[in-house]
């Protein structure tokens, strides 16, 4: 039998600027890091850029009426810090602005929910050169940013994320030197995860400032379900040490106001932690209205045998450089089952385990899935079709595990499908397809996959139907 979901559960999809909207040079944008990442050679697959991507930023008006053809309840976009605010200082240029203004109009008008999420990596070059996110001028810069948008758009957009997976522009970013920028150092992404959190409480109070009351303030986590190999002591150190790093840097000061003190202890050796300074937890404490929680696989852990060097099977690409700093010799290993084409195992378990646990540690705090889905290989056949069945099963037994969420208590409002459309997939290129809708990289076209027709029909009538 079908799985119904509650009445106003939102249905929406979700994309990033930097990988749809191209017009990487127009209307006064500047650089952001991605920028300078993907024309440095070899950071990228293939050496493909974000400069035109899918073209969404002349494209937008049919990619909100494909949406709303599917029915689609909400879309999650991200604002393109250098569109908005070339050198991540001083007043805004109104034509970045002018396209986001005209990007929620239009979704408003079909009947879709903008929420908008204020970063989503694309840090403006030039905040780079002054030393990014492990310096603490980002954070105030962002706050700035955070109200030129809110002061631009508050009057028709109700839902604001303000950082999108801030582990991965902090361990990404700055350790394994993966994502941009692509610097490899240990004590850099510690300071940055500082920063962020603070970005987070300073851009939430920017935007308390500026927004109506009903305005909803969330911010987005890829929270890691980590898994030891074993139940011995040093397996179950190893996840501990792990998910110190991954989940309760960012859900300690977030959530409860203080950073964990065996993440202090395990990165002692590194930093005392003088960056966090008097009344920082207070501000990075701010209340959330909202939780947003993205989820696709789960983590494997051990600690390393004699003589074994890890992690390198964490998912997150191959670098000589570790983004666990403290914890470079704990081992990553395979989990078992199916995989998408980012080597990833299926396991919606992961998902509900990921729910169970932040309705226990967030009480009251409404959860969303801001992001969930799958990269297959995905062609179109003769007739140019598009018959993605692997990615409506990972959809359906994912839906179904939340599901099980709410009827175990979570309090789980929305679901965000990654991604809309096939785009860039930052390091990887184009190589990696992500979309429930196909797209021709010559041409541009949009072609909706057998998978956008069938997570249509569950969003208009809010039941995921039997296999």
């Amino acid at each position: 039998m079908s799985l119904t979901f509650p009445p106003g559960f939102l249905w929406g999809t979700a994309a990033a600027a930097y990988q749809v909207e191209g017009a990487a040079q127009e209307d006064g944008r500047t650089p952001s890091i991605w920028d300078t990442f993907s024309h440095t050679p070899g950071k990228t697959l293939g050496g493909d850029t974000g400069d035109v991507a899918i073209d969404h930023y002349h494209r937008f008006r049919d990619d909100v009426r494909l949406m709303s053809e599917l029915g689609l309840g909400a879309y999650r976009f991200s604002v393109s810090w250098s569109r908005v605010q070339p050198t991540g200082r001083g007043p805004a240029v109104q034509r970045g602005l002018d396209f986001y203004r005209a990007l929620v109009d239009e979704l408003l008008a079909a009947g879709i929910q903008p929420a908008l999420t204020l970063y989503h990596w694309d840090l403006p070059q030039e905040l780079e050169n002054t030393g990014g996110w492990p310096e603490r001028e980002t954070a105030e810069r962002f706050a700035e940013y955070a109200g030129i948008v809110a002061e631009a758009l508050g009057d028709r957009v109700e839902f604001w994320i303000t950082l999108n997976e801030p582990w991965c522009s902090a361990f990404l970013g700055y350790g394994s030197g993966v994502h941009a920028p692509g610097r490899t150092e240990r004590l850099a992404p510690l300071r940055a995860a500082h920063h962020l959190n603070l970005a987070h409480g300073l851009g939430a109070q920017a935007l308390r400032a500026a927004l109506p009351a009903r305005a909803q303030i969330a911010i987005s986590l890829n929270p890691s379900v980590v898994r030891p190999l074993t139940q011995q002591p040093q397996d179950l150190d190893a996840q501990r040490r792990i998910d110190a790093l991954a989940n309760r840097v960012f859900s300690g000061p977030l959530l409860r106001g203080a950073y964990p003190s065996d993440l202090i202890a395990d990165t002692a050796s590194i930093t005392d932690w003088s960056f966090v300074r008097d009344g920082d937890l207070s501000v990075i404490k701010h209340p959330l209205d909202a939780l947003g929680l993205n989820y696709y696989t789960p983590a494997l852990v051990s600690a390393p045998a004699d003589g074994e060097r890890g992690p390198r099977h964490d998912g997150h690409g191959a670098s000589e450089h570790s983004p666990w700093p403290g914890s470079e010799r704990v081992a990553f290993h395979q989990t078992p089952g199916e995989r998408t084409e980012m080597g990833w195992t299926i396991d919606p378990t992961g998902l509900h385990e990921l729910l169970m646990r932040y309705s226990r540690e967030a009480p009251g705090v409404p959860l969303y899935i801001t992001e969930n889905g799958a990269a297959f290989d995905d062609k179109p056949d003769a007739e140019g079709a598009v018959h993605d069945q692997d990615r409506i099963e990972y959809l359906r037994v994912h839906l179904a595990a939340a599901h099980r969420a709410i009827a175990d208590g979570a309090d789980l409002r929305g679901y965000f499908l990654w991604s809309m459309m096939d785009n860039f997939e930052w390091a990887y290129g184009y190589s990696k397809r992500f979309g429930a809708v196909y797209v021709d990289y010559a041409t541009m076209a949009r072609v909706p996959k057998a998978s956008a027709h069938w997570y249509g029909q569950v969003a208009r009538t809010g039941e995921v139907p039997e296999a």
